[in-house]
């Protein structure tokens, strides 16, 4: 059954659905040949549903999703790019590609004009580029709603301006460009909050607040590899594990709420979060794919806190800032989902620049709050900044992608983690994983349109749990002969002192309920005379982003015992298992290497080696989870390179965003699910499940989710449980 729904998720996914608005035809007969209505008016906040707390999250037209045939006569007539009628004598020059896809002529070439040279509907690449001169005539485009009192950018947004009825064409509208402001020289113009509590709820019902005091702290736990090893030998290589989890208290509210509604987010006292979102919205997100980004945009916004601070960048051959950074009060979201319901698709994408204003945003705010984070959308190639970095260097220099100040590489220590999530099979993932990796975020692949709001969902159950921050991890041998030979700690910075006695592992900031597990090796001594040695110890420093105390907790002494002889040894399952997921980890980067170069062969076959060593293991013949998991995940990879073909739509996202999960031991979306059931999300947190949970309840409650599954239905398909 789970293959059945999963198979009619991909079918709904890859455009084979669309959505059909309800739009002023349907009421006014008189405007029978009108243009269609946009994306924005799409989701307008007057066809949601308001809340006590505001408006609810945005969600499709009554007219809901139907199933579409790719060579209606209708689509033929509507503009992929400008979603307006095209008709002959209509004013317009209109092209038509060698794919047999139309567009309009004025459309079309400003689209390619900025590197675009695929077609926007089926993504063939075109030999023959329409080229534009100039022109006086305005393109028609959709209409957009106006965020009352803040800036425009007449790149990113319209307005529809009716002009007095002509002999020609009574109904003609013509869209005119907003008033563009200036954008400040310094975005300090952040929202304050004031003498506001410095704690705020996981979730966007904040009445009822529990008051009790949250104590945050850090479990630590140890396992040397074996009990016990002879005293008359060393061991040279002696691994221990090093286990952390998070924690802090949760308190309950509204325990007499109903079942049948929305899941309550657990509301814990939590330092507020600063995010800014940079959104891809070039030519190529028109249609469906930018009203599920409104939608997953909307569910953002609906589920910050009040004393949370939002910012929107949206870009696409430019930048530009929708509004600055924002409390989500109720005020609040009602702009933010208008900013955001306001945006239309087209031009290039310049992922540099974006990136550049989201990174001013938090360098310049007056109030720098301690959590704060980037989430970065696009599903296209940057064709502004990246290129080789010679002919002997092919390789596209991605770092160029990232402001210094996102990286640290101007030495002030100031690093913001930029979450990346690649949307669809054309976005470069090389390039979102680089900019991920470097900045300390995660990398995220949505294959499918369908799951991009719990993909946003299980980021920001994160974000809005930060219990830890600052957490650094030292490592020090007790006994004076004992020396660290290495530390593995993933994509975490890592490094031992000179004398080989002590070593550092900086983590960072932890969620809630969130567990890290590094791999300490150290040279054991020969010990004639004792009964026991004394191997290190751990110390973890952190910071309480609520409180802002410092604390410093440290373990007990990891030791052994030395007997004369040492019976059958029997190996830590713990360490066993995480001996594998780094076996595993490096199996995927070899592959990866492989089929760059072109060997999938060579790739497939590291894999299977990796599957068949893991098979063998402690962990496989007790029937570990993260053992059968680990198998799982490399299995869809060798499925995701049997041809050059799979692999350049999803083979590589799918393995980078594997290796982002694994390397900083966190959640990421990867292919079509977020599905913890699916045994690869082996680093959800509690909190990440609840916001997931919150997601898929809202998508299935709403009417549009229930017009859904009927065509499921008659398929003889049944929703999958959650």
């Amino acid at each position: 059954m789970g293959s059945k729904w999963r198979k009619a998720k991909l079918a709904l996914g890859f455009n084979r659905c669309v959505l059909v608005p309800r739009t002023l035809e349907d009421s006014a007969p008189a405007l029978e040949g009108s243009e269609r209505l946009s994306d924005a008016a799409l989701l307008s906040p007057a066809n949601w549903a308001s809340g006590p707390s505001g408006p609810s999250t945005p969600t499709p037209s009554s007219h809901g999703l139907r199933l579409s045939r790719s060579g209606s006569k209708s689509s033929k007539q509507i503009c992929s790019i400008c979603l307006t009628k095209m008709k002959q004598g209509g004013g317009h020059a209109i092209f038509t590609a060698e794919c047999s896809h139309s567009f309009h002529f004025h459309c079309i070439a400003s689209n390619v004009k900025h590197g675009n040279q695929i077609c926007p509907v089926c993504r063939a690449k075109w030999k023959e580029i329409p080229v534009q001169g100039p022109s006086l005539d305005p393109p028609p485009r959709r209409a957009s709603i106006s965020p009352v009192g803040w800036p425009q950018n007449d790149a990113l947004m319209t307005v529809v301006r009716r002009l007095p009825p002509t002999r020609r064409d009574s109904n003609r509208r013509h869209i005119m460009p907003l008033y563009q402001a200036a954008e400040p020289a310094v975005f300090d113009d952040d929202e304050s909050l004031g003498h506001e509590p410095v704690f705020s709820e996981r979730s966007c019902c904040e009445k009822n607040v529990a008051e009790d005091s949250t104590v945050n702290t850090i479990e630590i736990k140890t396992y040397p590899e074996v009990s016990a090893a002879t005293r008359a030998n060393s061991c040279n290589n002696f691994t221990v594990l090093v286990h952390l989890k998070a924690s802090a208290s949760i308190n309950r509210t509204n325990p007499s709420r109903s079942q049948a509604s929305l899941p309550q987010i657990s509301q814990t006292p939590r330092a507020p979060v600063d995010l800014v979102t940079v959104l891809d919205i070039s030519g190529s997100m028109a249609g469906t794919k930018l009203a599920l980004l409104k939608r997953a945009m909307g569910f953002v916004i609906q589920n910050l806190g009040s004393n949370d601070r939002l910012s929107v960048i949206a870009f696409s051959s430019t930048a530009r800032r929708l509004f600055p950074l924002r409390r989500m009060s109720d005020a609040g979201r009602q702009q933010a989902l208008q900013a955001v319901n306001s945006l239309v698709a087209n031009g290039g994408t310049n992922i540099a620049e974006g990136l550049r204003k989201g990174a001013k945003i938090m360098e310049d705010r007056r109030d720098k709050k301690p959590v704060a984070s980037i989430i970065l959308l696009s599903d296209g190639q940057d064709t502004y900044t990246v290129s080789g970095s010679g002919i002997n260097q092919p390789k596209p220099n991605y770092q160029l992608l990232l402001p210094l100040s996102i990286h640290g590489g101007n030495n002030t220590g100031f690093q913001i983690p930029v979450h990346a999530f690649g949307f669809g099979v054309d976005h470069d993932a090389s390039s979102m994983h680089a900019i991920s990796e470097t900045s300390g975020g995660t990398f995220s692949f949505i294959e499918t349109e369908a799951v991009i709001q719990d993909a946003f969902a299980q980021c920001i159950g994160g974000l809005l749990s930060v219990v830890v921050q600052e957490l650094q991890v030292g490592v020090e041998c007790v006994h004076t002969k004992t020396h660290l030979v290495s530390l593995k700690a993933g994509s975490y910075p890592s490094r031992m002192m000179a004398d080989g006695r002590t070593g550092f592992i900086d983590v960072g900031d932890l969620y809630a309920d969130e567990e890290r597990d590094f791999l300490v090796s150290v040279d054991v001594p020969a010990e004639p005379s004792s009964s026991e040695t004394s191997l290190i110890k751990v110390r973890c420093v952190f910071k309480d982003p609520l409180t802002k105390e410092v604390t410093t907790l440290e373990s007990e002494e990891v030791r052994i015992e030395r007997p004369e002889i040492v019976g059958q040894v029997v190996v830590s399952i713990e360490v066993d298992r995480q001996r594998n997921r780094l076996q595993a980890a490096e199996a995927m980067a070899q592959a990866r290497v492989a089929a760059e170069h072109g060997d999938l062969a060579g790739a497939v076959s590291l894999l299977e080696n990796c599957r068949r060593v893991l098979a063998e293991t402690i962990s496989a013949k007790s029937h570990d989870r993260l053992c059968i998991a680990l198998d799982a995940e490399l299995k869809e990879m060798q499925e995701r390179m049997a041809s050059r073909h799979v692999y350049e739509a999803s083979g590589r996202a799918y393995i980078l965003s594997g290796l982002s999960s694994h390397s900083w031991q966190r959640a990421t979306a990867r292919g079509d699910s977020t599905d913890g059931s699916s045994l690869i999300q082996a680093y959800q947190t509690p909190s990440m499940v609840e916001m997931l949970t919150r997601s898929q309840a809202m998508l299935l409650g709403s009417p549009s989710a229930q017009r859904l599954t009927q065509p499921l239905l008659s398929f003889g398909l049944q929703p999958k449980p959650r």
